[in-house]
């Protein structure tokens, strides 16, 4: 026989509001009695207790605690402290989350000076469907010196040429990262002889202290260099480009994060040292524009690389994006052409990096991969026989030296690491950046938090990492059989496609021959139909090949 509906209403009743009604209870009966020691304490916790639960039944945003007045409260306090729940006790050594814990520990042992090696094996499937390796030699060459490990950036029409590490600082820009942040990362890489990308919020004090080589990230607001509507301002540009420190100029298009969305700076983050350095106003968000007012087309982006280098004293001007539509990035290569204006080098940001919060669906949907949209620019400069004057850089979840290797391999002359040299200061990845609560004092500008993390402590940490890193890669390219990491080739890297079959990565992408988009005998459809999508004048596409 079924129990009668008001009594099921009944338990429901009782079982929603019982721990609310005995601290109200309790709290009342035991007022007469306060005087006794023991008790005054328990009053005084069922009391603010009682609070809370009255609290939660007049308040409206939110109907669980109207519904479990107190209790109601454990599911927030549970949801608030989930992220580090699930970091430290439940996640696995290898659930990407999106770093995984042993990716972590790795950098945090080398940035401690400690020893990385694993004992009794590896955790990993190696006939799981995915798996990459490197092939080592039967002849293992030498062991190279890791400090020669670098690549020199400027072309034919470069004065300045700079020699750079292969294994470089990614930008994050002071705003985002705390003014103690900045101090160590540039600290380290004055150390360790390494660039350090200011990210697009200009050159700050903190940048100016230890004299670490700067590569300029200029994006679209064009803070440091911009008029008092937000337009670009040669004078100021030329002023900051000539200081010796800044040894390189990069436009940012796009980030990997969120490409296509421009950047955000949240007021509660813009201190009056931040609106000084960006020449922005307080008291509100910052905000970075989607795309360049400097030029429209690929023809105008061409002339503005070259305003640049001439401001700047003739120093290496490149740019940095995350590949959308491939007809754009080969209307700029078009444009190169026809204007005989080069870019020094092209730094290609994959849609897996990014320091800073972004709309999910930008995280998660927009944006090519690191490895595609690195190859295709590759193979787009491979093709018009501009790849031996053109560098390419790449960034995106890179912290291991099989990272920086499996990057150079299919194309790249260095790599650049955001999240690695912030695990190196000490980020413990809370993602809570855009929140101004970073536990650590990496992503902050409250100046208690980001007391916590000692420059001095923390710079050598980030010249360990770099060290340790390049010392590992050296490592893998002599079992490999190698001098240099620009000996790395497609034919070095390996995939396991099943768990019967392995293939070379020269086996399984596309390679253009040089000069192969000027001859018009394309190895591939798609590249010759995003050839002739492509315009010079426009980043639209070419109508009539599109049709």
């Amino acid at each position: 026989m079924s129990e009668p509906k008001e009594n099921r209403m009944s338990l429901s009743f009782l079982s929603r509001y019982a721990f609310f009604a005995v601290c109200v209870i309790f709290t009342l009966a035991s007022l007469p009695f306060i005087q006794h020691e023991w008790l005054w304490p328990i009053t005084v916790v069922t009391g603010i207790l009682s609070l809370i639960g009255i609290f939660d039944l007049l308040q409206s945003p939110h109907a669980v605690r109207r519904n479990y007045p107190i209790l109601g409260n454990i599911r927030y306090l549970v949801e608030a402290i989930r992220p580090e729940i699930r970091q430290y006790l439940l996640e696995s050594d290898s659930d990407a989350l999106p770093f995984s814990r042993a990716q972590r520990s790795l950098v945090y042992s080398r940035a401690k000076n400690e020893s990385a090696d694993k004992p009794f094996g590896t955790l990993i499937d190696v006939y799981q469907s995915g798996f990459e390796f490197i092939g080592h030699s039967m002849r293992p060459a030498p062991l190279s010196d890791p400090s020669a490990f670098r690549v020199m950036v400027g072309g034919p029409q470069c004065k300045q040429p700079y020699s750079a590490s292969v294994f470089n600082i990614s930008a994050m820009s002071f705003g985002s990262l705390s003014a103690n942040a900045i101090r160590a990362l540039n600290q380290g890489a004055k150390l360790g002889n390494f660039a350090h990308d200011t990210g697009e919020g200009s050159i700050s004090p903190y940048h100016r202290e230890n004299g670490g080589d700067l590569t300029w990230e200029l994006g679209s607001g064009y803070f440091g260099c911009r008029t008092s509507d937000g337009r670009f301002d040669p004078e100021r540009f030329a002023v900051q480009a000539q200081d010796p420190q800044v040894r390189m100029i990069e436009i940012k298009m796009s980030q990997g994060a969120k490409p296509g969305h421009g950047g955000i700076l949240p007021k509660h983050k813009v201190t009056k040292e931040i609106a000084e350095t960006r020449g922005i106003l307080m008291g509100e968000d910052c905000i970075s524009p989607s795309r360049h007012s400097a030029f429209s087309t690929p023809i105008e982006m061409m002339h503005f690389i070259a305003q640049l280098r001439e401001l700047s004293g003739g120093k290496p001007v490149g740019f940095k994006f995350c590949l959308g539509h491939p007809w754009e990035f080969m209307g700029i290569a078009k444009a190169m052409l026809e204007t005989g204006i080069l870019p020094d080098f092209i730094v290609v940001d994959g849609k897996e990096g990014g320091t800073g919060a972004a709309p999910v669906e930008f995280t998660d949907h927009i944006g090519v991969p690191l490895r595609e949209g690195l190859l295709f620019v590759h193979n787009t400069l491979v093709g018009l026989n501009l790849r031996d004057k053109i560098k390419l850089g790449a960034s995106g979840k890179i912290v291991s030296a099989f990272d920086i290797a499996s990057v150079l391999a299919i194309g790249a002359d260095w790599a650049n690491s955001a999240r690695g040299f912030m695990f190196a200061i000490g980020c413990i990845q809370s993602q809570s950046c855009h929140t101004n609560k970073c536990p650590t004092g990496v992503a902050t500008q409250d100046p208690l938090r980001q007391r916590a993390l000692v420059v001095p402590d923390k710079a050598q940490r980030v010249f360990n990492f770099h060290r340790s890193t390049l010392k590992a890669l050296a490592e893998m390219l002599a079992a490999a059989g190698l001098d240099h990491p620009s000996q790395l080739s497609a034919k070095h890297l390996v995939r396991r496609m099943s768990a019967t079959e392995i293939k070379l990565f020269s086996q399984l992408h596309v390679f253009l021959k040089p000069g192969e988009l000027l001859t018009g005998e394309v190895n591939g459809e798609f590249y010759s139909r995003m050839w002739q999508m492509a315009r010079a004048d426009s980043f639209e596409p070419n109508d009539i090949a599109a049709a």
